[in-house]
């Protein structure tokens, strides 16, 4: 999957768990980019990605991120293991 592809499918977990059709992330959105992202939020978006890409983050991966594009490089990283 091409980081466009892997992208697109993020767009859609995120209006999905914000409920927001017209919500645009791009690689510099964060939590205060969102108003609704909280921490019950952020679990539903970890887990829904999670179980969309088929792949697994650790606490130390999640802790790392400052971003939506360092999450979509990471989650890049994880899928060619």
């Amino acid at each position: 999957m091409i980081r466009e592809e892997l992208f697109g499918k993020l767009q859609e977990i995120f209006r999905d768990i914000f409920d927001d059709e017209t919500l645009e992330i791009s690689d510099s959105t964060n939590s205060s980019d969102i108003d609704d992202w909280d921490s019950i939020n952020h679990i539903n978006l970890v887990v829904a990605i999670e179980n969309e890409i088929h792949i697994k983050f650790s606490f130390d991966d999640l802790a790392a991120l400052k971003n939506v594009g360092a999450m979509v490089d990471l989650m890049m990283v994880k899928m060619t293991k």
